[in-house]
């Protein structure tokens, strides 16, 4: 095996029972004693012992600058993540190591490791063996499937297949401990590291009904970009409760939007239907196929770099790091 790092922030993988309930406990390399094998040339940090629910942009930062800090010492980094928000993190992560030379493989569990039926050893034995194989990049590991960081989004809570690549091939699969390549995704070059981030970011998921004053109090609570999840390829109530003029109001005070669908799967755009051509109009920025988690972070990136409103519609239109699917 090639030299691999392990980090380990907490999550389910690495979980003991506390008196008020399953907490994180295990250290990196008593994960790593948990496996079959010899593991003991695998580097060991222990980053945090954190609930994934609790893992947040500052959290972000401190994982990026410990990745980065792995570069030219190994050739690959595996990090376990609490599952809930780990989708998040792998997108945030694919923007702020983006061209990054080594993989960085992200997994977790759903069960506590040291139980006996858990799925995680196997999730962790996986991103070793994914880690020891791919090219330069952040990805999920996961119930044997590989799948790039910011197109996989957690849709199960419980079952072990939790993660899935959505609108992206899957980049692989792990069996009897080998990894079998099943797309090569084209990643930039260059490696471009930045935790620029600004964190003002909200996402508003649009309901029948709901009152555009909503959208119109963002500003005072101090946001500066918003997702919105709006119906099927993006629509939203024009009459009575009239949510495209909340919008404008929006972006002519600079807070750029962002458009995507609440449908999981597929683009959003605002162009097919009549009641939502006018958000084109207001030059709302579509997310394409993008996740909304990539959305969301995405956003945060881009806003840490500039807020000049046309340079965030570019940015945000422009594929950076496999996260989009540009329209000709």
């Amino acid at each position: 095996m090639k030299k691999i790092n392990l980090i380990s922030t907490g999550g389910t993988i690495a979980c003991v029972p506390t008196e008020n309930g399953l907490a994180p406990g295990l250290t990196a390399r008593e994960l790593l004693d948990l496996l079959p094998g010899d593991y003991s040339e695998v580097s060991c940090l222990d980053l945090f012992s954190m609930d994934s629910s609790n893992i947040q942009p500052e959290e972000w930062v401190t994982i990026a600058e410990a990745v980065r800090s792995c570069i030219g010492k190994c050739d690959g980094v595996v990090l376990t993540h609490g599952t809930d928000t780990m989708a998040y993190t792998a997108s945030m992560l694919s923007f702020m190591l983006a061209g990054i030379p080594i993989p960085v493989v992200l997994t977790g569990a759903q069960f506590p490791a040291a139980y006996p039926d858990s799925d995680g050893r196997r999730n962790l034995e996986n991103a070793l063996i994914a880690a020891n194989s791919l090219t330069g990049g952040v990805y999920i590991c996961f119930g044997n499937s590989l799948m790039l960081g910011c197109r996989a989004v957690k849709t199960r809570t419980t079952s072990l297949n939790a993660f899935e690549s959505i609108n992206y091939p899957y980049v692989g699969t792990v069996s009897d401990g080998r990894m079998f390549t099943l797309y090569n995704p084209v990643l930039p070059s260059g490696f471009n590291f930045s935790t620029d981030i600004d964190a003002n970011v909200a996402l508003i998921k649009l309901i029948p009904g709901m009152s555009p004053h909503m959208l119109d109090l963002l500003p005072d609570c101090d946001i500066h970009g918003v997702v919105v999840e709006g119906f099927g390829l993006g629509g939203m109530h024009s009459i009575r409760r009239n949510h495209l003029e909340a919008i404008r109001r929006l972006m002519e005070k600079g807070i750029p939007v962002v458009l995507t669908s609440q449908c999981l799967y597929e683009q959003s755009s605002p162009d097919i239907y009549e009641v939502s051509r006018p958000l084109r109009d207001l030059g709302i920025i579509s997310a394409g196929d993008m996740t909304t988690e990539a959305a969301i972070t995405k956003l945060m990136w881009v806003l840490g770099r500039t807020k000049n409103m046309q340079v965030v519609r570019m940015l945000m239109q422009k594929n950076l790091v496999g996260e989009l699917t540009e329209l000709g």
